[in-house]
């Protein structure tokens, strides 16, 4: 009997020990989220941090927006937009082993280092499938929010008063090729050699009139011309639309035709060009230089590009058509972050770089054909653009 009765009070004070167990436990977990730096700690559920495999991600995105822009090329606040856009718009959910906001930031910790999946594991403690599966998982995420971040057109107004676009009325914005690196099977190498000799592809870009991305065309061969890749991006169905009574600037590669003006061939164009006091000396050289003033928002929207996400200054591993899909991604997330960060860091690195040269409608331009009423239209421009600049050096 008294053994008995011995063993019923060590049972119970065993399980004494292990429920004062069990509340120091629970206090200190409390107590260790309590002393966390909530500040920017958003109310959704894949905030919550709970994990130790987080605290890389704590540090990364959660310290400070100087971390978090090193780390993700966005500060904490468009994250935590970008991370509810991807759940709402998105489709993309948090699993049993990984919340939304570590995904997001694996993935944007790939497009802003381009650093190898081995390296990444390290970062982030994960296995390399890992970081494969959730960077594809995400990237199709990022790819559905084209309706959300591309940038609808908006022609120039007739009253406008920006020094730059107020001469091209109607105008839409500016677009140009550019041509990225990729890696290809050998046996078609060939067709994506450029005239440089690099394996790459030929991205079509067209942006607004503040640098933002209205469509991108990726996929074609670096062999390509422009001109070509322009051609099959406005025939496809759903393709490029460029409406009635409105255009945009294109450099002379293109064809000078309703939809699209480009400048004269065989005068100075370039900005470099009229430096130095030199001054247009009749009004194809004046529209040129006010056309090169204004196109050169496209070769700034491409140069902040590619130096803001490192996986598009070289070459990666993934198959042709992902590599295509984050070219994409790469511009949406861009025009994310050229309306959410007023103070960009890249973008003021870029601008103190001495730079080289560098909507469905109704009834949608399907051709490029140049016709006399076109070249009209741009030569009634040219000369109203060097009758105002001659009147207004003579009244200096």
């Amino acid at each position: 009997m008294d053994e008995d009765r011995q063993q019923v009070i060590l049972h119970t004070m065993l399980a004494c020990i292990w429920i004062m167990y069990a509340i120091r436990k629970m206090f200190f977990d409390m107590f260790s989220v309590a002393a966390c730096d909530t500040k920017y700690i958003h109310d959704r559920s894949y905030t919550l941090d709970f994990h130790k495999k987080r605290r890389r991600l704590r540090e990364m995105v959660y310290g400070s927006d100087i971390t978090c822009f090193n780390q993700t090329r966005m500060y904490r606040t468009t994250f935590f937009r970008l991370c509810s856009m991807l759940e709402t718009i998105g489709g993309l959910k948090p699993t049993r082993h990984m919340l939304v906001d570590e995904q997001v930031a694996i993935f944007l910790h790939v497009l802003a280092h381009h650093m190898k999946n081995r390296v990444i594991q390290f970062e982030f403690g994960r296995s390399g499938e890992t970081i494969s599966q959730y960077f594809k998982i995400v990237l199709k995420a990022v790819v559905r929010l084209q309706g959300e971040l591309f940038k609808t057109p908006e022609p120039i107004l007739e009253d406008s008063v920006d020094e730059r676009w107020k001469w091209f009325k109607g105008c839409l914005g500016a677009l140009d090729g550019t041509h990225i690196r990729i890696q290809v099977p050998a046996e078609i190498k060939g067709r994506y050699r450029n005239r440089k000799g690099d394996i790459t592809t030929n991205v079509l870009g067209v942006c607004s009139q503040n640098g933002e991305f209205i469509f991108i065309f990726p996929g074609w061969e670096g062999s390509a011309a422009d001109s070509r890749v322009l051609r099959d991006a406005i025939a496809r169905p759903n393709g490029f639309k460029v409406s009635q009574g409105n255009y945009y600037l294109v450099d002379a590669g293109y064809t000078n035709c309703e939809g699209f003006l480009a400048p004269y061939r065989g005068q100075r164009y370039h900005l470099s060009e009229w430096r130095n006091g030199r001054h247009p000396e009749s009004p194809q050289e004046c529209f040129n230089m006010r056309h090169s003033s204004a196109r050169n928002v496209i070769e700034r929207a491409f140069g902040i590009l590619k130096m803001r996400w490192a996986i598009l200054r070289s070459p990666s591993y993934y198959p042709i058509r992902t590599q295509n899909r984050y070219i994409v991604a790469c511009c949406l997330l861009h025009n994310l972050i050229m309306r959410d960060n007023m103070d960009d860091p890249i973008v003021a690195e870029f601008d103190s770089i001495d730079q080289p040269n560098l909507q469905e409608d109704n009834n949608p331009i399907l051709t490029m054909e140049p016709s006399n009423a076109w070249g009209a239209f741009r030569e009634n421009m040219a000369n109203e653009m060097f009758h105002a600049f001659r009147a207004r050096r003579s009244s200096r």
